[in-house]
């Protein structure tokens, strides 16, 4: 062990172990498979990233040793840990500059956005000199002003070669591509069984797989196009599944990322016109229904029927909110002589009144409130007040 972190050391790697694992030392031989929790603090003790708590779930990570990960200090200081070891490791700067881009993808794949969102095609070194923002402010400065990090590791599980299925990720290229329509399959069945989760964690590792593929490609050549007709059906098989999870604006994302690329996909807009009319967006859902009619005029009757229960849901919306406004209205006995006049406005004036209360954006002074005291509304906007 006193070799190990001697070793480490002179590669500007300090070593600090917090509580010592049981079992023996693993040789780790290539195709190794290692699980452990991790928190990426700066020196000062201010954590980047934390394992346990990212994405709202504690999540290990995994490695396959042989892989050439991203961050290879990570391959590096797991050899040195027996199961159940916590120990801390704090790394120059030379095993530091790609972290931002690693941690990105970590970022993305917890909150199940493609892994490689916000990363430009281009090598790992050009993305550390890039000055485009990656979009977390934390991110962006360690990419600017890269400084040492302090890798806090948990080693949970190591796995042997041979002794665990291998998971797509960690496959080469070729197995990747010749493994997609299996899982593309299991996917599918997940979902006839009803298992819409697992089904949409299947279609995410197959998506996911596919652009790390076309990261490699330039956009626009034979080979990259190719990759985008796979990914696109099982992106479509994706936002099946968030719609039932109740996802919306994911849908709309993705769909909207389908229709930039291929504007007469009937799917992508059938499923923008679902998740839009989901979140009350009426005239952009209308739209996109049309837009299906129009290229596909045998759907007539399925978008009808979304249009019918779109309806519904906003009458039903209008209804109670309207019961619920007028409640305000009969609120109490005492009300005032003016707020008694309430009872007797138009309708214009109701609905006007039920516009004005959900457009506020602050509280007035209570001087110029509308004598109505549930009504936060400034006089001289208010129709009841000058009836």
């Amino acid at each position: 062990m006193e070799e190990l972190a001697n070793k480490l050391i002179a590669d500007g790697v300090q070593k600090k172990v917090i509580s010592p694992g049981k079992e023996e030392l693993s040789t780790f031989p290539n195709g190794t498979k290692v699980k452990f929790h991790y928190r990426t603090s700066l020196c000062d003790g201010t954590v980047l990233d934390d394992s346990r708590t990212m994405g709202g779930q504690s999540k290990p990570m995994e490695l396959i040793l042989g892989k050439k990960f991203k961050l290879p200090v990570w391959e590096q200081v797991v050899t040195t840990m027996r199961e159940g070891e916590i120990a801390d490791f704090t790394c120059d700067v030379k095993h530091t500059a790609l972290y931002p881009m690693v941690s990105l993808s970590l970022r993305n794949i917890s909150q199940g956005k493609d892994p490689l969102e916000g990363q430009r095609h281009c090598c790992g070194v050009a993305q550390v000199h890039s000055h485009h923002s990656i979009g977390h402010h934390d991110l962006d400065k360690l990419q600017a002003h890269p400084q040492p990090l302090v890798f806090t590791l948990e080693m949970l599980q190591v796995l042997p070669p041979g002794s665990f299925q291998l998971e797509i990720w960690a496959m080469t290229d070729e197995e990747k591509l010749e493994a997609i329509p299996q899982i593309h399959e299991e996917g599918n069945a997940l979902f006839k069984s009803g298992d819409i989760t697992a089904a949409a964690e299947k279609y995410y590792n197959a998506i996911a797989s596919l652009k790390s593929l076309q990261m490699k490609e330039r956009p626009g050549d034979e080979q990259w196009i190719k990759l985008d007709l796979m990914i696109t059906p099982l992106l479509l098989n994706y936002c099946q599944c968030k719609l039932l999870l109740g996802q919306y604006y994911e849908v709309l994302d993705h769909c909207s990322s389908i229709i930039n690329k291929y504007e007469d996909n009937v799917k992508a807009y059938f499923k923008r016109g679902k998740a839009h009319a989901a979140v009350w967006n009426e005239e952009e859902a209308r739209a996109d229904f049309a837009k299906v009619i129009t290229l596909e005029p045998s759907l007539e009757t399925s978008v009808a029927k979304e249009l019918r229960a779109m309806e519904e849901r906003i009458r039903e919306k209008q209804k109670e909110e309207k019961g619920r406004y007028k409640n305000l209205f009969n609120y109490s006995d005492k009300a005032s002589a003016a707020a008694t006049t309430v009872s007797f406005i138009s309708n214009a004036a109701y609905e006007k009144c039920i516009i004005l209360l959900n457009s506020k954006k602050k509280t007035a002074p209570l001087s110029n409130l509308c004598c109505f005291p549930l009504f936060r509304a400034e006089k001289d906007e208010c129709p009841i007040f000058h009836l």
